[in-house]
């Protein structure tokens, strides 16, 4: 496996699929002060308990130009709830706002050393990485969450000010590789 991107790392390019029929690549994201690239997928629990606040996040951000992208790069030959067909549902039943990209070569992926749905990649306006690994401290109890480190990230970035916590290890499901 690639050892993928560290903390202040340009962010690796891409040209993928989305839901919405469009294809995206870095360039289209040029605009926005702070890029979030999420690693997600559609079957995992920790992906489905996260969803929301994603959805909120692009709501409360999205004036100050910030810009969440899901990227599900899961096999979907082992599994199926994972294919593109799937992720269009997925995004129409969830009211997803925000580019859902499919990494079917899981190219991408490997290239910024994604582990686990949801893994986080938070990039600055140069595409410097600068906040990598979990959402929150509570993945299961929205209402219980003491440490909010992508909000903290995000708010750190627009301040100009340093991440508390620039690494937090990735929870969730492994990436599904193929075989």
């Amino acid at each position: 496996m690639d050892q993928g991107i560290k903390i202040g790392d340009k962010a690796p390019d891409f040209n993928l699929p989305s839901v919405d029929g469009k294809n995206y690549s870095l360039s289209d994201f040029k605009d926005k002060s702070v890029l979030i690239v999420a690693f997600t997928c559609n079957h995992c629990p920790y992906v489905q308990a996260y969803e929301e606040r994603f959805i909120a996040l692009q709501n409360e951000f999205k004036e100050k130009g910030v810009t969440l992208i899901g990227i599900n790069s899961n096999d979907d030959k082992n599994y199926p709830e994972d294919s593109f067909e799937n992720m269009v549902k997925r995004a129409e039943d969830k009211g997803y706002n925000f580019p859902y990209l499919r990494d079917k070569s899981q190219k991408v992926a490997h290239a910024y050393g994604a582990t686990h749905t949801p893994h986080l990649f938070v990039f600055d306006e140069e595409r410097k990485l600068r906040y990598t690994g979990k959402i929150d401290d509570n993945w299961r109890e929205p209402d219980k969450v003491k440490e909010r480190f992508l909000r903290d990230a995000i708010l750190a970035l627009h301040e100009k000010k340093k991440i508390k916590n620039p690494e937090t290890y990735a929870i969730g499901c492994t990436i599904k590789w193929a075989r």
